[in-house]
């Protein structure tokens, strides 16, 4: 039973590891290259997209926005531009197009670069040809720059403390309405056996008294 409650112990943690990473905001330190507008037609892979723009038809492939960036590193790093609406996550965006335009309007070339700090949710994974989305982008001074992830560090510490009041409201619901049924039961088990020893105790003396009468008149 340990090894099973660690193992269950330890998927849960991964999960509510991974719904996190990406769920919460990200910040990542980029060059612009360029932004396009692509038509993607949706497979198995749907999940990780949003749902379509506000305003617009459920269609099976749509246009989608993207912004092609570069990390400092030379890595590149593409992002998609999607409304979130009023569904999950709750970043309620609803602005992608001027959102297009703002990071159009950021391109910049190697020789000359605007450095900007691209706040997203998601994961980038080649394989799954799956995008983060992008919410917002700002300048910044340079590729050194430091972003404090104040919203992330918010949630978490309001989660933990919910997760801390909820432990504390149990406990005292336990030490107040579960420990004391569990002691009447245990006392009420006790009497019960006790009652049992008592009449096996009797049924054994009752039937030692028979046998010796039945002894007597035998002889």
């Amino acid at each position: 039973m340990t090894y099973v409650k660690w193992g269950v112990g330890v998927v849960l943690a991964l999960f509510l590891f991974a719904f996190f990473h990406y769920t919460l905001p990200q910040h990542d330190i980029v060059r612009i290259v360029g932004t396009e507008n692509r038509r993607i037609d949706f497979g198995e892979n749907s999940i990780f997209w949003a749902s379509p723009d506000v305003g617009t038809s459920q269609l099976s492939n749509r246009d989608v926005f993207f912004i092609q960036t570069q990390l400092p590193n030379g890595k590149p790093m593409v992002y998609r531009n999607e409304d979130t609406g009023w569904g999950w996550p709750p970043y309620f965006k609803l602005d992608s197009s001027n959102l297009q335009a703002e990071a159009a309007s950021l391109v910049s070339p190697k020789a000359d670069p605007i450095w900007v700090s691209v706040t997203h949710y998601g994961w980038r994974n080649e394989w799954l040809t799956i995008f983060p989305n992008a919410v917002g982008v700002k300048v910044v001074s340079g590729p050194e720059a430091t972003i404090i992830p104040w919203a992330n560090i918010v949630i978490l510490v309001l989660l933990l403390l919910i997760v801390l009041l909820i432990r504390a409201m149990w406990r005292q619901f336990k030490e107040r309405s579960i420990d004391p049924v569990l002691e009447d039961v245990g006392e009420a088990w006790d009497d019960v056996e006790d009652r049992a020893d008592a009449a096996g105790d009797y049924g054994r003396g009752l039937w030692a008294k028979i046998k010796a009468k039945f002894g007597a008149l035998k002889r």
